[in-house]
């Protein structure tokens, strides 16, 4: 099973996150993980899991704990 490779688009479209936030989360380091194909206007993909990885590393329980 290969996991599912998502455009910026398709994150906003599915989780909300808007392009931009995704270009400032690339650019600060803190969003979830990327792929870029070479080159100087290369393009930007999102393995489906890194975004579910991202979200229930950056997920907090009620209290302020981290979720495990």
């Amino acid at each position: 099973m290969t996991d599912e490779l998502l455009t910026p688009r398709q994150v906003y479209a599915e989780y909300g996150f808007s392009i931009g936030t995704l270009a400032n989360w690339r650019w600060a380091g803190i969003g979830p993980d990327f792929i870029k194909t070479p080159g100087r206007s290369g393009r930007i993909k999102y393995k489906r899991s890194a975004i579910d990885a991202w979200i229930d590393a950056n997920t907090i329980r009620t209290g302020g704990q981290r979720a495990a």
